[in-house]
């Protein structure tokens, strides 16, 4: 544990990621701001000293994790013309399963101020799914520009399909449900082909 006094280098990253591993092995109903603590390693108190509250450090967590997985998304503007367009829209359309992301959609539900302070955020332009499907259709009308996929495909409309998928996995699962990650890869392989 940090001593008391002491600054714990990259608060916020420590306490989310040990959220993380809260959620997704005892649930979310075990998350308290003690158990973060408890969990990180560091002062009970750390967690109040940088947030208002456990909701608005709930949401600060989501909100981090999609601005995370949308600079990934964006990131994919890159790989145009490189390894297959159904690989790297599976990493893309994965990486919303990584991290503990359906145990984390869960919790954001089960804490309502902090549903609503995400919403919040992403209605004043903050990255949620529409970054990521933005910039998966960028990536895909990349793709279709080089002749990696037929000109019939559109790009707006696989990339709602993708993403919209993955909202509906993380919002209707739960930590001990089947693994959505095969049937994210059926649906890309429909979608794209190769």
């Amino acid at each position: 544990m940090s001593p008391r006094g002491v600054a714990t280098p990259d608060v916020r990253e420590r306490l989310f990621a040990a959220a993380e591993r809260i959620v997704e092995r005892d649930g979310p109903g075990a998350l308290t701001s003690r158990s973060v603590t408890t969990e990180a390693g560091c002062a009970k108190g750390l967690l109040h000293a940088h947030f208002a509250g456990l909701d608005e450090f709930v949401a600060e967590l989501c909100l981090d994790r999609f601005a995370r997985t949308a600079a990934r998304a964006r990131a994919m503007a890159r790989l145009a013309g490189q390894g297959t367009v159904s690989g790297n829209l599976e990493a893309v359309a994965l990486s919303l399963f990584e991290r503990g992301g359906p145990a984390l959609s869960g919790l954001a539900l089960t804490r309502p101020a902090a549903t609503a302070r995400v919403r919040e955020a992403m209605r004043d332009g903050g990255p949620g799914f529409s970054a990521v499907q933005e910039a998966v259709a960028g990536y895909l009308e990349a793709e279709r520009a080089l002749g990696r996929l037929p000109a019939t495909v559109d790009p707006d409309t696989v990339a709602l399909a993708v993403v919209g998928t993955a909202h509906h996995l993380l919002m209707t699962g739960h930590p001990d449900g089947p693994d959505p990650r095969p049937a994210m890869n059926r649906l890309v392989g429909a979608l794209v082909g190769a």
